[in-house]
């Protein structure tokens, strides 16, 4: 797959398409709750990627996944996330399933993590390692990969 296309985005917006057809095809009775708890977390996976993009920006280096860092990043969000970004994508899915009454969405959340798991962190964690060493490997012994 072209590394242009293959980026997390792309991947959560297929999940959510796919969430979003079943809903529309199938759709559940769904509790009350469910549009305020999936807008509240929409908005958190909003927040916190925009926090990680902006730390980033911040230190000079790049949030795209299959590019080399040139600066390991462990402030702000980071502080408390390995991955803040793909934390907020998950977010983003389960709100968007919520919101929409999509069980399937719902369902994708595992296997999104498990994707971006094998498809970028991994690799990802890879580069940091190569980059900076005992540096990463103190940072990742002390910030857990997701929360």
């Amino acid at each position: 797959m072209a590394k242009w296309i293959d980026i997390p985005p792309t991947w959560l917006a297929l999940c959510i398409a796919l969430g979003w057809a079943q809903a529309a095809l199938w759709p559940v009775a769904w509790p009350g709750w469910g549009r305020p708890l999936g807008g509240l977390l929409i908005a958190t996976g909003l927040a916190l990627m925009l926090a990680a993009v902006l730390e980033m920006r911040r230190r000079r280096t790049t949030p795209l996944p299959h590019l080399m860092p040139s600066a390991l990043v462990r402030t702000g969000v980071f502080r408390v996330s390995r991955n803040p970004i793909y934390l907020g994508d998950l977010l983003l899915l389960a709100g968007a399933g919520l919101a929409r009454g999509s069980w399937l969405a719902l369902l994708a959340v595992p296997v999104l993590a498990w994707l971006l798991d094998r498809r970028f962190i991994r690799p990802e964690e890879e580069r940091l390692r190569t980059a900076f060493g005992h540096d990463f490997e103190r940072y990742r012994a002390g910030v857990r990969r997701w929360i």
